[in-house]
C-alpha cells in the first residue's frame, strides 16, 4: 500500500486538533521502550503513517524516558485508561501480560487493536494477519467496521509462508523441511542482555547468568531451554506452525524445527524443498525474487544476520542438492523485529478505511 503523506502539525496542535473530515489518526504504542515498540515507532515514521499524535506508553521502569518519534522527542508515559481515549490505533508491543491487562480498556474506548505480543490470538474475533502473504495470495482482508484484535503473524511464519508460496510457482513441492534459528531479540531486551552477559562472563571465566534461558546460549546452540525458564522453544514452534496455517492456507506445510542460536538479532532459515520435477536454479531464483525477497546473485553475496539487519527484505541464497536432483536448498536471513513491525504498521494501513470519519478520533 502506498504510504499516505503526513501533514506536519506542531506538538500543541497534535494534542488538540479537530480531525473531522481528515485522514489523520492518533496512535498509542504500548511497550514503547521495548525492542518491538521502538521498531514500530520507527516504521510509522519511515512509512509516513498519517499519525497526528503518537502516545508512547510503558511500565514504571521506562517512565519519563525520552524517545524520538519522527522529528519530535516524546516522553514515555504510564499506561492509564485515559491514554487510550480518542486513539484510533493501539499497538501492543509489550509482554503478553501487559497486553492482557490493558487491551480491553483500549477496545472499549473504540481503539483498533494491533497485537505484536501474541497475547490475544485466542480471543474471540481475533485474526492472525500478514499483509505480505495477503498480497502474495491476492486475498486481502475486507475492511471491517468493528474489527476484532489483529494479531500480527509471527515473523518466521511470514517468511516461511512467502518462500513456500513463491517456490510453489516454480513447481509442485513434494516435501519441505525448515530449521528456524531463533535470535535472542525475540525474547526482548532481557534476552539480549542475558546473551551479552553470558558472552562476557564466559570470556572472563565467571559464572553465567541464566535467569532468562536457564541454559548456556552464548557460544552454544540449543533445541530447548532449561526447566526453570519461563520460555519454551516448543511453544515458539507451535506458534509458527499455527500462524503459518492461518496465513498460508493450502500451501505446503514444512516439517519444522526451532533452535536457539547464539546471535543477538535476526532470524536465520535453512529450508530444503524437494520438488516434483528438477528445476534450474536460475529459474527457481527468478520465481523467488520480488517484493520483500532479494535473491543472492553470487556465492560471495551470501545472506547473513548482519547483512539483514535494518532491512525490510528476506535475503535468500539458492543452491542445489548433490544427492537429489529435484532438491533445492534455501538459506535466508531477516531482521525479525523489522518484519514484525512492518507487518503491524501495514495491518493498520489496511484498516484506516474502517475507522469512523467525520468525528474527532
Amino acid at each position: 500500500m502506498t504510504p499516505i503523506s503526513r501533514a506536519p502539525l506542531s506538538k500543541t496542535a497534535s494534542g488538540q486538533a479537530d480531525l473531522r473530515g481528515t485522514n489523520l489518526y492518533r496512535v498509542a504504542i504500548v511497550g514503547a521502550a521495548s525492542l518491538k515498540g521502538k521498531e514500530v515507532a520507527e516504521i510509522l515514521r519511515e512509512r509516513n503513517f498519517p499519525a497526528v499524535d503518537v502516545r508512547l506508553l510503558d511500565d514504571d521502569e521506562s517512565l519519563g524516558r525520552l524517545e524520538a518519534v519522527g522529528d519530535e522527542m516524546n516522553f514515555i508515559q504510564s499506561i492509564r485508561a485515559d491514554q487510550f481515549e480518542r486513539v484510533d490505533f493501539a499497538f501492543f508491543a509489550a509482554d503478553p501480560r501487559s497486553t492482557r491487562n490493558h487491551w480491553k480498556t483500549a477496545r472499549d474506548l473504540g481503539d483498533t487493536i494491533v497485537d505484536l505480543s501474541y497475547a490475544l490470538e485466542e480471543e474471540a474475533g481475533a485474526s492472525v494477519r500478514s499483509p505480505w502473504i495477503e498480497r502474495q495470495t491476492g486475498q486481502p482482508i475486507a475492511p471491517d467496521l468493528q474489527p476484532g484484535p489483529v494479531v500480527v503473524a509471527h515473523p518466521a511464519a511470514t517468511v516461511l509462508a512467502l518462500l513456500a508460496l513463491r517456490s510453489a510457482k516454480a513447481g509442485k513441492i513434494q516435501r519441505m523441511v525448515a530449521t528456524v534459528f531463533e535470535p535472542a531479540s525475540e525474547n526482548g531486551q532481557k534476552g539480549m542482555d542475558e546473551l551479552h552477559e553470558q558472552t562476557v562472563n564466559l570470556l572472563s571465566f565467571q559464572e553465567l547468568p541464566k535467569n532468562v534461558f536457564d541454559i548456556q546460549v552464548a557460544f552454544n546452540m540449543v533445541p530447548r531451554y532449561g526447566q526453570r525458564s519461563e520460555l519454551a522453544l516448543d511453544a515458539v514452534s507451535q506458534r509458527i506452525r499455527k500462524h503459518y496455517r492461518h496465513i498460508a492456507r493450502g500451501a505446503a506445510e514444512p516439517a519444522l524445527q526451532v533452535l536457539q542460536a547464539p546471535v543477538f538479532h535476526g532470524h536465520g532459515f535453512s529450508m530444503y524443498l524437494e520438488m516434483e520435477k528438477q528445476i534450474g536454479l536460475a529459474d527457481f531464483s527468478q520465481v523467488l525474487a520480488g517484493e520483500h525477497v532479494v535473491v543472492s546473485g553470487s556465492p560471495e553475496d551470501v545472506p547473513t544476520s548482519v547483512s539483514a539487519a535494518g532491512q525490510g527484505e528476506i535475503l535468500v541464497a539458492v543452491s542445489g542438492d548433490v544427492n537429489q536432483k529435484n532438491g533445492v536448498w534455501l538459506w535466508a536471513t531477516t531482521d525479525n523485529l523489522r518484519v514484525a513491525a512492518l507487518s503491524a504498521v501495514e495491518c493498520a494501513e489496511t484498516m484506516t478505511a474502517s475507522r469512523p470519519r467525520g468525528q474527532i478520533q
